[in-house]
């Protein structure tokens, strides 16, 4: 990665809004009604072992750059009704994955150490008794931990109800960008639980950064950068701020004119990627690095690492199932949502339905196209023969829309095409995601409400 060209010609033109494609289509492409009987269908029908996704949406505190789908509450008996929703939630799931293995499991949020210890253990065995899933340390379970949520106590906790990954929101490290985002934590608590969480076993530990925050600035920002580094986790993930004060109110705390410039945000992305890489980390691609001997690494050298709503995974891009509201599940070429209104969520389980609002079953083109990005987002390669064999067609003439989008890329270096290989070369694995748009059949529709690539 050290041969990107940060030319300000080359950002204008390819920092473009794109997708993060998670999935193909993307969640823009999800219509409502969307009947149950098709994600009854797409789950009874078998397959691999299904990836667990649980949303737990409540924080107690407000973080003005989040984005993400949360309720700030200080009262923590909501967590308890959302537990009888989640329960519920899976007797309705049960019968329907009779055929079907449960193993990795990923919390999310919001928060999800917003939940007592208590109600930690409670879910798990909610998990346990109504899905059959048992964190025995054969499959990666893993969370999402806001650190000033978290105490000692609570992260012994979670090791003793079988977590084995965590991964720990950083965002900086410097006051005053925290205090900018409403999200002040003492490096010494950081620095403890990375430390607590080798002791403890657990087996992988990620650090997320975010690059384009209020106040950041190279040097400051590299302190930070430093500071991963001597925790040595085994993975990193650097995001890119996407400020859209207009769809998230929390933003519009945060003042325009604190905000980096284009070229300072791609400044600091370049001094990321160099840092890491340096400091011996593969980089998986867009805002992903781990350790070369990480799961996600192996996975990717090998041809194997796969993409889905959870973001670089070595566990299956067609079969996630996601409980809480916004979840999204997608199995057997069927995507759906659950209601991202928590009491339009509670009103369906009560009703014994199960709360989904919106879905899309997948046609072969999009099969297709999802099978060329995933290809591409993950390796940077697809191998055309091989491509053209699996599904029975010849590549020029199936893409003819698509190959003419290619063309700037091409003359710039981007990436290379030829009858064997399209090949997303090392300065273009920063406008990856761009490259990946060319073959979108839906990108026209709704491109403003995604955020720029990088």
């Amino acid at each position: 990665m050290t041969d990107i060209r940060w030319d300000p010609e080359l950002i204008a033109r390819y920092n473009i809004n794109g997708p993060r494609y998670t999935s193909y289509p993307t969640a823009l492409a999800l219509t409502s009604p969307f009947a149950e009987s098709r994600v009854i269908n797409a789950l009874e029908g078998g397959g691999d072992t299904l990836s667990l996704y649980i949303h737990l949406p409540f924080c107690h505190k407000l973080c003005f750059y989040c984005g993400c789908n949360k309720v700030i509450t200080r009262h923590q008996h909501k967590a308890d009704q959302y537990l009888d929703a989640l329960e519920q939630e899976m007797r309705l799931y049960k019968p329907l994955l009779a055929k079907r293995e449960l193993g990795p499991l990923h919390l999310g949020g919001g928060t999800p150490t917003f939940l007592t210890e208590v109600q930690l253990s409670r879910l798990m065995q909610m998990l346990e008794e109504h899905l059959g899933l048992v964190a025995n340390g054969e499959h990666e379970i893993s969370i999402e931990i806001d650190p000033r949520s978290c105490s000692l106590a609570k992260l012994k906790h979670l090791r003793a109800l079988g977590f084995n990954r965590v991964s720990y929101g950083v965002q900086d490290f410097d006051s005053k960008v925290q205090i900018a985002i409403n999200r002040v934590q003492e490096d010494a608590m950081i620095e403890t639980l990375v430390q607590k969480s080798r002791e403890y076993g657990f087996e992988s530990i990620n650090l997320d950064l975010i690059y384009g925050l209020p106040h950041q600035h190279p040097e400051s920002f590299q302190r930070s950068l430093d500071k991963v580094v001597a925790l040595n986790p085994d993975r990193i993930s650097l995001f890119s701020y996407a400020h859209l004060p207009a769809r998230f109110a929390a933003q519009r705390k945060i003042s325009d004119a604190s905000l980096p410039s284009p070229e300072l945000k791609l400044q600091l992305l370049e001094m990321g990627i160099k840092t890491f890489t340096q400091a011996g980390y593969q980089f998986i691609g867009m805002d992903h690095f781990a350790r070369p001997e990480d799961e996600l690494a192996k996975a990717q050298r090998s041809g194997m690492l796969q993409r889905n709503f959870q973001g670089y995974t070595t566990h299956g891009s067609d079969a996630l199932l996601g409980l809480g509201n916004s979840s999204i599940s997608q199995v057997n070429g069927v995507i759906w949502q659950n209601s991202k209104d928590l009491p339009d969520y509670y009103a369906a389980l009560k009703q014994q339905q199960l709360p989904v609002v919106k879905g899309v079953s997948l046609t072969h083109d999009d099969q297709i196209r999802a099978d060329l990005i995933a290809e591409v987002i993950c390796h940077f390669h697809l191998n055309i023969k091989a491509f053209e064999t699996k599904w029975q067609l010849n590549f020029r003439e199936y893409f003819a829309d698509s190959i003419p989008r290619l063309a700037n890329f091409l003359d710039d270096g981007l990436v290379t095409l030829d009858d064997k290989a399209l090949e997303v070369t090392a300065i273009g694995r920063l406008w990856v995601r761009s490259i990946c748009s060319t073959f979108d059949a839906y990108l026209h529709e709704g491109q403003q409400r995604y955020s720029k690539v990088v």
